[in-house]
């Protein structure tokens, strides 16, 4: 593990240019090899892309593991690299509304998905205000190591997900929190709410945090256009918390499908997102 890490190390360091090139290259390899897990992504671009014809939804799950390649290396970057380069390159859109939402003293739950470019644009948010992030901890601890070291070059602070009280009181300090909430997380307290029309097992996480801080929850969008990255803040979600976690949680899937669509390669669709189904539904995996 420590000869990975100080691969990643001396790639964070090439070119951009070079790395996007070596990206694709790594992308077509892993889509080679990736069997299950290809498959995977196959069935999810299926179950929400259904009006889509195969060839296209084929040609997309070709570009998501381009996209996966150089995704790695913009994590590799993010975390040991200089992103001097790239801050020329960055459109960021609705900064004012982290502001005002500051300056009522309230804390921030900005909420995004599992996008290839989730690292790279969370350390170019940090240029503009201190944001800290919440993660599951790493089952190696070298790699947890590694990475919790390197995304606090940048992150104000990072919780696991199970540092749910530290997070909860950097919310109530009126401190901005990235968190990602579209996996299916066994042993949470889940619900079942629309993505993409499916019922997906939904963490209640937003909700609960909305709900016991005071917190104001903000869709965070983000993508890679070509070789600009854009980064959008939408105005909070009004009337949330709700008395209802089930209804908070599909308007957050809601939001999330959004930003997908907006970016549908550079989703992680390898990750099995309906593998949990209600009773009497077949997992389709």
């Amino acid at each position: 593990m420590w000869s990975a890490i100080a691969l990643l190390w001396v790639f964070a360091r090439l070119p951009w240019g070079v790395q996007r090139l070596l990206g694709r290259g790594l992308g077509a390899l892993a889509f080679a090899l990736a069997g299950s897990r290809r498959e995977a992504a196959r069935i999810n671009l299926e179950l929400c892309f259904p009006e889509m014809s195969p060839a296209e939804r084929d040609a997309l799950l070709r570009m998501s593991f381009r996209d996966f390649g150089i995704g790695l290396f913009e994590f590799a970057r993010a975390w040991w690299g200089s992103v001097v380069p790239l801050r020329s390159t960055v459109r960021i859109e609705g900064l004012e509304h982290l502001r005002e939402i500051q300056a009522q003293g309230r804390g921030v739950l900005m909420v995004s998905g599992h996008f290839m470019t989730l690292e790279m644009c969370g350390r170019l948010l940090c240029d503009h205000v201190p944001l800290a992030g919440m993660y599951r901890r790493y089952r190696n601890p070298v790699m947890e190591w590694a990475v919790k070291r390197g995304r606090l070059r940048y992150a104000s602070a990072m919780f696991t997900n199970e540092d749910i009280r530290p997070a909860m009181r950097h919310l109530k300090q009126g401190g901005l929190l990235w968190y990602a909430p579209d996996q299916d997380m066994r042993g949470k307290d889940t619900v079942f709410a629309p993505f993409f029309g499916v019922p997906a097992a939904t963490i209640t996480a937003t909700h609960q945090f909305a709900r016991m801080t005071g917190c104001a929850v903000v869709p965070f969008f983000h993508r890679r256009e070509g070789d600009r990255y854009v980064l959008r803040i939408a105005p909070p979600l009004e009337d949330f918390p709700s008395r209802d976690a089930t209804t908070d949680s599909s308007r957050v899937n809601a939001a999330i499908e959004a930003m997908v669509r907006e970016a549908p390669s550079q989703y992680l669709w390898i990750h099995r997102r309906f593998k949990r189904r209600p009773e009497g539904m077949q997992p389709p995996y």
